[in-house]
């Protein structure tokens, strides 16, 4: 038997924002153009997903959010063929509520604005989404899917690695 590479996937966090009845989105440049996506990105090393959340819906919409609930945990397998990728995303998303702008705070490079969304608004441009994650977890919420937050355990040595003989 052959060895193969080891599989590792990609891990991702989003928040889903609602407020009034409409979504938070970002638009943001991508390899594939202008798509839209909930407020996401990758955790760091030595971060929960937690912390990484609410780190990037601030680099994203320049807003504070306080998480409410894991929505769940979800994945994605994307081909790129012309970019020899194959990815497979784990996202954990949260859903919870975002503060104003935050004055002196600018979006993150690459996204272009952010957007509030009507859930029909949403589905109807799904043909711009990042992925089908985006639509799939604003339906999970408009479906009033929550988990609590300690779904999801952070063993402290994430800030302080077990060192190992």
């Amino acid at each position: 038997m052959t060895a193969t590479a080891r599989f590792r996937p990609s891990v991702t966090v989003a928040a889903v924002i609602a407020h009034e009845g409409r979504y938070l989105l970002v638009e943001e440049e991508t390899p594939e153009g202008l798509r839209l996506n909930n407020p996401a990105g990758h955790l760091e090393q030595g971060e929960s997903p937690l912390q990484a959340v609410v780190r990037e819906a601030l680099e994203e919409t320049a807003r504070a959010f306080t998480p409410e609930a894991l929505l769940g945990v979800y994945l994605a397998r994307f081909l790129r063929p012309e970019r020899g990728e194959d990815v497979t995303y784990v996202r954990f998303a949260y859903r919870g509520h975002v503060g104003e702008p935050l004055p002196g705070r600018t979006l993150d490079t690459g996204i272009r604005r952010t957007l509030w969304l009507s859930l029909d608004e949403v589905r109807a441009s799904r043909e711009r989404h990042r992925s089908p994650l985006v639509l799939q977890c604003i339906e999970d919420h408009a479906a009033g899917r929550a988990l609590p937050l300690d779904s999801v355990q952070a063993h402290a040595s994430l800030a302080d690695p077990l060192r190992l003989a």
